[in-house]
Order: C-alpha cells, then structure tokens, then sequence
C-alpha cells in the first residue's frame, strides 16, 4: 500500500506520542511539523528527524494528504477548516471542538470538498476495547440494560506543566476525558438517544501545585464534576461521572450489564487492558484478547486506518461523524445540567466497523 503523507500542526506535549506510535504504521509518513511557536516544532524536529516548516508550507505541501491537528482544543475547528480549504483531508486531536454548532461547520465544510474528517480518540480500537467488542456482539449479555463510567481525579493542577486551560471555557473534565468514554460507550452500544445531567463547580480556585507554576492560582470557568445519565437507542442507560474533585475512588472505567451477564471494560484512555465478564449465576472469566495494539501506545492508530481507508476507499473509523457525536452528547450534559431537563441528541453515527472486519489490519501492522 502505498503511503499517505502526513503533515502535523501543533508541536505539544500531545505530538511525542503521536510520532513515536507513527512509527508502527508503514501506511503513515510523515513529512513536516509545524507551530506557531516555532522554537517547539524545532524541537519536535530535533527529536524525531522530521523537517520543521512554517504552516502555510505545510498545507501548502502536495505531498501532504493529511494534516493532523495537534492544536489547542479552542483552535480545533479554526485550524480544522483552514486544512480543508488547504484541500487537505484533517484529522484532529479530541475534542472535535469545544463548540457543537461550531464543530458541524467542520464536517460540513469537510463534505461540501469531498474531504475526510477524523478524530482522536483512537483508544476503541485497541485490542482490549475491540476483544470486549466482539463479545458484546456474540450476544452472551443478553439484552444491554445499563452500565457506568466512571473517571474521577483531584485535578490536573498536580501533574501538567500549564493546566490552566483546563478549568477555562473548553476544558473541564467532561471534554477533556470524556471523549473517551462517550466513544467508546457508542463502540459499544451504538448512538446516544437523550441525556441528563448535574455539574457543581465545588471550588471557585485551584492552586497550581506543579513546575514551573507552582503557587499560582486558576479562576475555574467550567463545571469540575459532571454527572450524566446517558439513554442510547438501544434502550441501555449507562451513568457517567467525570471530574476533578475526587481524592480517590475504587470504581472501574466502564462496566456494561445485560440481562444475561456482565462486561467489565478497562480504562478507555488505554488501548488494552483487562477484559472480563460474567454471566448470570456464574463467575468472572477472563475475556481473550486476540486483536493487535493491546501491549502499549498506539496513538496514531486512527489516523493509519483513515490513511489506509484513504487508500481502500472505504468508510474510517475514529470520523467525524462519530467525534461530532461524542461532542454533541457531552455539550448536551452540560445544558441538561443548565435547565434541569433532558435533551434530545440529534447526531445518530454508525458504530464503526470492529477491526476485524476490515483487510487494512494486515496493511496496518
């Protein structure tokens, strides 16, 4: 198969873990970074051997497809149209963007050019999320009933060098998280029918307790826990917690119950992990997992299956379609929160393809 030139605009912390998992992907190469700040593309440059270029060279580049889009979720959609008018298929970081009506003028645009959107996260189709996949379809649970998620922590002002942006208008923990639980729940379940939710904001500060900021305070502008009630079409209703406020917790990620047994999912912002079931009156078995990406970081495995879709001409799997949904579900959470009603999804994305199906795996690997 022949392979897709790849262009990346925005140098962060997001982009080493991109370029290294490239690596495992012959389908993907990689020929220019680009940032506004260019002394950080210099160094993405230095690291990895890849031409650091100014970004109107990049999407100026014929050789370039695709333009990966590693920007601030603020400029997701800004710089995801100025890719398409590039004539350049986008594929982004999560979120697709941090504004529903906003981001559909992505896929729109995307459409009218005849182009591809995709978008992270790819961590549903790792081998661990793809084995509880296929069981789920084997029909062992049962009709889905319900199920939880669950991501709880005390904040990123522990760890992240600059976490600022994550308590201002775009981050809080349902976009910044959520993304991949919601998608790998409609992985799992299909598209979301109607939501619910509540989102205190229990502190108005927080305190930076990491380098170089440590000391320094962050106004919150954005709800810090969110819990969401989430009906699909398919009738499940699955509880979803996500939030900075939680000194520590013994939930798992996601659990899925069937009126026939039970699914335990592992962490969503993974590729693998363990997968276990249950069935009525039984006990708890390991469920195999047998499909590749399930021993490490694979964080450019979607952006390879567009590439390879690109060349197979077939439908790809972390899309736009599918992203702009997640958005849609998690925005929804947020208003129902606002108005004390349910609110109605509109969005209704197939479930994508399991891997298995598809002849690009042996392309990929």
């Amino acid at each position: 198969m022949q392979p897709v030139g790849i262009g990346i605009i925005g140098c962060g912390n997001i982009s080493a873990a991109y370029l290294t998992a490239a690596k495992n992907f012959p389908v993907l190469d990689v020929r220019a970074l680009a940032d506004l700040d260019q002394a950080a593309a210099a160094r993405r440059s230095e690291e990895f051997g890849v031409p650091a270029v100014s970004i109107e060279e990049l999407l100026a580049d014929p050789a370039i497809e695709i333009v990966l889009n590693l920007t601030i979720p603020a400029a997701h959609v800004s710089v995801g149209l100025d890719i398409l008018k590039a004539g350049k298929h986008a594929y982004s970081e999560k979120p697709l963007g941090i504004d529903f009506t906003d981001a559909t003028r992505l896929i729109e645009e995307a459409e009218r050019r005849n182009l591809r959107v995709g978008c992270a996260p790819d961590t549903f189709l790792g081998g661990s999320h793809q084995a509880a996949r296929a069981f789920l379809d084997t029909g062992k649970l049962g009709q889905p009933v319900g199920g939880t998620a669950f991501f709880m922590c005390p904040g990123h002002e522990r760890w992240h060098p600059s976490p600022d942006f994550y308590y201002k208008r775009g981050g809080g923990p349902m976009l910044d998280m959520g993304p991949y639980y919601v998608t790998d729940l409609v992985n799992l379940l299909g598209p979301v029918a109607r939501v619910a939710g509540m989102a205190p904001v229990p502190r108005a500060q927080r305190t930076i307790t990491s380098e170089p900021k440590k000391g320094q305070a962050i106004d919150v502008e954005v709800p810090t826990h969110v819990v969401g009630l989430l009906e699909f079409v398919s009738g499940a209703v699955v509880s979803i917690t996500m939030s900075f406020d939680v000194a520590a917790h013994k939930h798992l990620p996601i659990e899925i119950y069937g009126t026939e047994g039970s699914l335990i999912v592992p962490d969503p912002n993974r590729f693998g992990g363990e997968v276990s079931t249950l069935p009525k009156g039984g006990e708890w078995t390991d469920v195999p997992v047998e499909t590749p990406w399930a021993d490490g970081n694979y964080r450019s495995l979607g952006l390879a299956d567009m590439a390879a879709a690109i060349r197979q001409d077939r439908p790809h799997r972390a899309s736009g379609a599918l992203a702009l949904h997640a958005l849609e579900v998690m925005e929804a959470v947020g208003k129902a929160a606002e108005t004390g009603t349910t609110v109605a999804i509109t969005t209704r994305p197939e479930r994508p393809q399991p891997l298995s199906d598809s002849p690009s795996l042996a392309s990929l690997a």
